[in-house]
């Protein structure tokens, strides 16, 4: 992807090339920062309040400083309207500042769309299985292993897909002891049998994406029920089909699953329907 512009908070708009972070920001230093992803459609970015609220739960579970959603929505004009494409990411970021200071700093950044999205929708992703080596709840009893923040630790997720690339792959899932459905290195994770959609619980520490939030509206009106929970990856892998949702990927079907095929090995009817209402609901 390519940066459009960036926006900094108590600076404006800069040169996306000129550097805005100190070398002992403790987002660079301990990678202590939050941040959150947004798909920007006709120049309106996707529940951006939404996004904003999730930030400042993240930012309170990692100690920062209280986050300025005034001061963020500001940034997120500037630097929108200094694009020039209307449909395009946004990501939000609040670090906590320099090391041992009170000052931390919040960035608007944009940039371009992944270009074969669509390519690889139309043909679905492979995916593999990682474990965690966790219990499926001790992410969500055990804070300090901030499950469900959008941190900018992200070693272990660019891990786990550089292994999925490794194993001649698109992505990965996180399983849990006992086999048990997380989620993605940057997705939720979803699969259908009969006319029920099954997709990990909160419960199980996983991020609580605004994504999903807006697939679970949409399902019961295509008809469909929705189970939340805890789920061995036998099931997932049994399923008619199966896909994942994030804000930039939107819907991406998921044809297969540690080499086997899911369902037919082709795109499933839910993934496609529910990928065809989140764009409304984005549009409309």
């Amino acid at each position: 992807m390519t940066v459009l512009a960036l926006a900094v908070g108590g600076r404006g708009l800069v040169d996306p090339n000129e550097p805005v972070l100190h070398a002992d920001d403790e987002a660079f230093l301990r990678g202590r920062a939050a941040f959150e992803t947004i798909r920007v459609y006709g120049g309106r970015p996707f529940r951006l309040e939404d996004h904003l609220e999730r930030l400042a739960g993240s930012a309170e579970r990692l100690g920062l400083p209280p986050v300025d959603a005034a001061g963020f929505r500001g940034i997120v004009r500037e630097a929108l309207g200094a694009a020039g494409q209307r449909e395009v990411v946004l990501r939000l970021y609040v670090t906590p500042g320099r090391e041992g200071g009170a000052y931390p700093t919040a960035l608007a950044m944009v940039s371009t769309i992944p270009p074969d999205l669509d390519r690889r929708r139309a043909r679905g992703l492979r995916m593999i299985t990682v474990q965690l080596g966790l219990e499926p709840a001790v992410r969500a009893d055990a804070p300090w292993l901030l499950g469900g923040v959008k941190s900018t630790s992200y070693a272990v997720n660019m891990a786990a897909e550089a292994e999925a690339r490794r194993r001649d792959a698109d992505d990965a899932v996180f399983l849990a002891n006992g086999r048990i459905v997380l989620e993605g290195p940057v997705t939720n994770i979803w699969w259908r049998t009969g006319d029920e959609l099954f997709t990990p619980g909160l419960e199980l520490g996983i991020l609580a994406g605004v994504t999903r939030a807006t697939l679970l509206e949409s399902a019961s009106e295509l008809g469909y029920v929705v189970r939340e929970g805890a789920y061995p990856v036998e099931e997932l892998a049994a399923a008619d089909e199966a896909f994942s949702s994030s804000s930039v990927r939107e819907v991406m079907p998921v044809v297969e699953l540690d080499g086997s095929p899911l369902g037919d090995g082709r795109p499933g009817p839910a993934a496609v329907g529910l990928q065809a209402a989140l764009r409304k609901a984005a549009t409309q």
